[in-house]
């Protein structure tokens, strides 16, 4: 357990951020198995938006959000 005032604080924000950063693999996540089920533009078209927003906010890697994108790209 943290000892200091900065060292509890640095936890509860780093948990928040740890929801947060899973909230967003697991709609990546779910949007992919949906587009690689029905192969609709619409749901393809969300798998680059999702990867794209989830590179920035540095939650995957960009090269792997561009692997992402590439398996849906022909």
């Amino acid at each position: 357990m943290p000892v200091t005032k900065t060292a509890k604080r640095a936890l509860r924000s780093s948990q928040k951020k740890a929801i947060q950063n899973k909230a967003t693999i697991a709609k990546l996540e779910i949007a992919i198995r949906k587009a690689k089920k029905t192969k609709n533009k619409k749901d393809i078209s969300l798998v680059y938006s999702l990867a794209d927003k989830a590179a920035k906010k540095h939650v995957i890697h960009t090269k792997k959000a561009d692997r992402i994108k590439s398996s849906f790209s022909s």
